[in-house]
C-alpha cells in the first residue's frame, strides 16, 4: 500500500471498529428476516447473511416454565411475527450471552405491544435506551385492564 494511503486505511479501520461497538448501535436501524421465535422476548433472525439471536429490548416476558404466561407470550409474538417476514431492528447493545438487544418493528414496535397487551413487563433495569415513559405507561394501562400477566392484582411473579 502506498505510504499516502496508510493513514486513510487506519482511519477506515478505526471507524469500522467503532461502528461495531455496542454504543455505536444506538440510533441505527437494520432489516432482518424472522427465522424463529424462542419465547416471548427472544427471536432468531437472518440479517446480512448471518443468523442472529435477538433479545427484545426493554421488556421481560414470562419464562416458558411460568405456565401459562410464558407460552401465552410466545404465542402472542408468533401471532404478530410470521416466520419469513421482514422486520426492522433497532439494536441497542449485545448482552452477556452474545444476543443483540433490540426493539423489533413490524408495522408497530412489538416490544411495546407485548407490554401494552399484558404479555410482558417493562424491564425497568434496562429502560435507558428506550422511551421509558412510553413503556411504563403501556404497562400501567395493561395493569388497569387486568390483561395477561396482570390478570391477578399486582401481576404474576416477574421473570
Amino acid at each position: 500500500m502506498p505510504l499516502s494511503l496508510r493513514p486513510l486505511a487506519a482511519l477506515l479501520l478505526a471507524m469500522a471498529s467503532i461502528a461495531a461497538s455496542p454504543a455505536a448501535l444506538a440510533n441505527t436501524e437494520v432489516r432482518a428476516t424472522v427465522l424463529s421465535i424462542g419465547d416471548g422476548d427472544t427471536i432468531r433472525v437472518q440479517q446480512s447473511g448471518k443468523r442472529i439471536t435477538i433479545r427484545l429490548a426493554c421488556i421481560d416476558a414470562p419464562e416458558m416454565a411460568q405456565a401459562p404466561d410464558g407460552a401465552n407470550a410466545r404465542r402472542y409474538l408468533q401471532s404478530r411475527l410470521r416466520l419469513g417476514s421482514s422486520v426492522t431492528l433497532r439494536p441497542q447493545t449485545v448482552d452477556r450471552f452474545g444476543r443483540t438487544v433490540a426493539e423489533v418493528i413490524s408495522g408497530v414496535n412489538l416490544n411495546l405491544a407485548l407490554v401494552e397487551d399484558g404479555q410482558a413487563f417493562a424491564y425497568r433495569r434496562y429502560l435507558g435506551q428506550c422511551d421509558a415513559k412510553e413503556y411504563l405507561d403501556a404497562e400501567a394501562r395493561a395493569s388497569r385492564r387486568r390483561t395477561g400477566v396482570w390478570r391477578v392484582p399486582g401481576g404474576i411473579t416477574r421473570p
